[in-house]
């Protein structure tokens, strides 16, 4: 028994025969079918712009009244004042401006990090 399971944990056998299709047949299927039954705990991380000159623009789609409506994410350092909801507008205003032209204003979503402090804010606009 040791013998047939050194010979598989260093690979001995030659290519063609049974043994090497077996463990080759293994390892396909735990490749291909392992992640529908095993939670690897894999998530995407959120992305954040990784320079503060970057401004990520992350989806876009219709409003009800037909005005289209863009989610820019800014970093919350380069933000001057987000002591009060109407400064934190004003502040996210002055970054989406420049970039997307005469825009309204619709919403904001802090973006949390693992931790729970705001690293960034979505700002929803409509053009």
């Amino acid at each position: 028994m040791m013998k047939l399971l050194n010979s598989y944990i260093f690979w001995s056998y030659e290519r063609g025969s049974i043994q090497y299709d077996v463990m080759v047949t293994a390892i396909l299927v735990f490749i291909f079918v392992g992640p529908h039954f095993i939670d690897f705990k894999d998530r995407p991380v959120t992305t954040v712009p990784l320079h503060s000159s970057e401004v990520l623009i992350k989806s876009n789609s219709k409003a009800p009244n037909g005005d289209v409506l863009f989610t820019y994410e800014i970093r919350a350092e380069d933000l001057s004042d987000t002591s009060t909801d109407a400064a934190r507008r004003q502040s996210l205003m002055r970054v989406i401006e420049p970039i997307a032209g005469e825009v309204s204003f619709v919403s904001d979503q802090p973006v949390l990090d693992t931790k729970g402090k705001i690293v960034a804010y979505d700002a929803t606009v409509s053009r």
